[in-house]
């Protein structure tokens, strides 16, 4: 199903290229819906096409047998899915999944490895996007490793707020407990602890963000470890 983009929101990564180059790209783009629990890609199947998300967000997900999956990184407007074409690698490693459903730019791989083989600016581009993407994926795995659930918590409402245009998302316990790959009851007390803080309101499948500075108080280094790279290469 195809939707309209919103003239107020764009993609970052094309809205930073030149006038002619990105004109070129959209003219091979299709505004796409994406809704929550669309699957992208899989692991280790070729893409079929690069998503560059305008409102929708993408979770890429990492699975091993027996568990549930684990988040590893979020795609919104700033980036753009297939990244690794760049590579020359035309398969995914991770599993993308819509994460919060809007709209998507879509462009068929073939005709997006077309464009990488013609223009040396936009490889550029994608390259640091690249970096701000892999940045993003260790950044992960530290924190998952070392930090308590609560400043993982904070750290993935920041990201997700970063990318959701709005103060507020649907979101259940239990998934957020299989994108953090904790217990759901730790994800109760832990957003239960910062709703008593007034940082975020949580009702029925939804939370709201009622205090961002407080959340960016409350947040391990990692979240503004990756807002650095990414300020720094697209400032």
């Amino acid at each position: 199903m195809t939707a309209a983009v919103p003239v107020q929101v764009v993609n970052r990564l094309l809205g930073g290229l030149p006038r002619k180059l990105r004109n070129r790209l959209l003219e091979h783009c299709e505004p796409v819906d994406l809704d929550f629990g669309d699957v992208l890609c899989e692991r280790n199947q070729r893409f079929q096409h690069v998503y560059f998300p305008v409102t929708g967000i993408a979770s890429l997900v990492a699975m091993v047998r027996g568990h549930p999956p684990l988040e590893m990184g979020l795609i919104g407007n700033e980036g753009m899915l297939g990244v690794t074409l760049v590579l020359g690698v035309n398969s995914a490693r991770l599993r993308a999944i819509v994460q919060g459903a809007g709209i998507a730019l879509r462009m068929p791989a073939p005709q997006f490895r077309r464009e990488l083989r013609d223009s040396p600016l936009l490889v550029r581009t994608v390259n640091r996007y690249l970096y701000v993407l892999l940045t993003q994926l260790s950044q992960t795995a530290v924190c998952t490793r070392f930090h308590h659930i609560e400043a993982r918590l904070v750290r993935w409402l920041l990201m997700m707020h970063d990318r959701a245009h709005a103060d507020h998302f649907g979101l259940t316990h239990q998934f957020l407990a299989h994108m953090l790959g904790v217990q759901r009851s730790a994800v109760t007390i832990a957003a239960g602890a910062l709703q008593s803080r007034n940082l975020i309101r949580y009702t029925r499948g939804e939370i709201s963000i009622l205090d961002r500075k407080g959340l960016e108080a409350a947040a391990c280094e990692c979240y503004e470890a990756v807002v650095d790279d990414y300020r720094r290469l697209f400032a």
